[in-house]
């Protein structure tokens, strides 16, 4: 008996006797969310890498693999993970990754962890592994569920192995610093959105405004002569350490920690409290004691989203609330794939 199906006798006998599950691999995510519910359903040792073809851009591994160790793979072949996913620990999974659907500084240029799935089979609450998608970018048969998957948390199903698309790492990359404050810095990024230029990421700590070029050497080079600024030393690890893991000043200290997406040019100052700028100001990540309520108002005012990243009250609800009918659509998805709401129960909504 193999891994896979080890884990579906485990879900088979837990439908029998009504238990619930906490999906768990490497618990790095284990902040994100509402509480979870249920006896742990352990994935860390449903791990490896199943097929790599790198002329074909495509990765497959099952979703105890540690992160770290699929990207040590792809780097040997000068490749990566496009959507620069955050790690929060060493024993970050491929699984836990997908599941929390979060993206790195370079999400707004690439792309997101949902664009980027290929496939995957997924053990659904009925104890039916299932796959979806496929290894191609192409493939289109029948509906494309596994990038559902992405950022639901595990309560559709456990996630059994993934297939993504890498790409080649840049040729060249730089990081150019300067002094702007936040709505200055607003001003630059929309101009440079709108320019052909090897933007991959930019951020605004509310003192210093930091781009990142990234592409080959003459189109950085030519950029960086446009942009201005100085190059950043050590530029790597900033985006790694300080943007990507929440190294920076900004994200230390106690305190609830929200994740507020608007509109790119939308100002400063929806809400009170600090703020650092993201994604050439589509992502601000703002530290605010107001009620959740007053904080998912000002978003949704904007055209933009909430959900309490860190810290506060994690027995509330905690993601931006959803309009009846899209309410009822995730509902009904929950109910086709865990009728009896075995897996993570309660960790996106308290009724799903």
């Amino acid at each position: 008996m193999n891994q896979s199906q080890q884990l579906q006798e485990q879900v088979i006998t837990a439908a029998a006797e009504r238990r619930s599950f906490n999906i768990t691999a490497g618990n790095t995510k284990a902040f994100l969310g509402r509480l979870p519910e249920g006896d742990p359903l352990d994935l860390s040792g449903h791990l490896g890498i199943l097929n790599y073809e790198p002329k074909e851009l495509v990765i497959t591994a099952l979703s105890g693999t540690p992160l770290a160790e699929i990207e040590s793979a792809l780097a040997e072949k000068g490749q990566m993970l496009p959507f620069e996913p955050p790690h929060f620990g060493a024993a970050a999974t491929l699984g836990g990754t997908i599941a929390a659907g979060l993206s790195g500084p370079r999400r707004p240029y690439a792309g997101s962890a949902r664009d980027f799935v290929l496939g995957a089979r997924v053990l659904n609450g009925r104890g039916e592994i299932l796959r979806f998608g496929g290894e191609v970018m192409k493939n289109v048969a029948g509906y494309d569920l596994s990038r559902l998957m992405a950022g639901a948390m595990g309560t559709l199903g456990v996630l059994l192995d993934v297939s993504l698309k890498v790409l080649p790492v840049p040729a060249k990359e730089i990081t150019l610093v300067s002094h702007h404050l936040p709505e200055a810095a607003l001003k630059r990024f929309g101009e440079w959105s709108s320019k052909p230029l090897p933007l991959t990421a930019a951020v605004c700590d509310g003192e210093n405004t930091y781009v990142r070029l990234s592409g080959a050497a003459t189109a950085v080079d030519a950029a960086r002569q446009s942009l201005g600024g100085e190059i950043l030393e050590n530029g790597t690890d900033f985006w790694r350490e300080k943007i990507r893991e929440q190294g920076h000043a900004f994200f230390q200290g106690e305190g609830p920690l929200w994740r507020v997406a608007v509109p790119p040019a939308t100002p400063t100052g929806i809400l009170p409290g600090k703020c650092l700028i993201d994604w050439g100001g589509a992502l601000r990540w703002v530290k605010t004691n107001r009620p959740p309520q007053e904080v998912f108002e000002a978003a949704a005012q904007v055209g933009g989203h909430a959900s309490l990243f860190r810290g506060g009250d994690r027995q509330g609800e905690i993601y931006q609330p959803l309009p009846d009918a899209l309410m009822a659509l995730h509902q009904r998805l929950k109910q086709a794939l865990d009728p009896q709401r075995l897996f993570n129960a309660g960790r996106l909504y308290g009724v799903l």
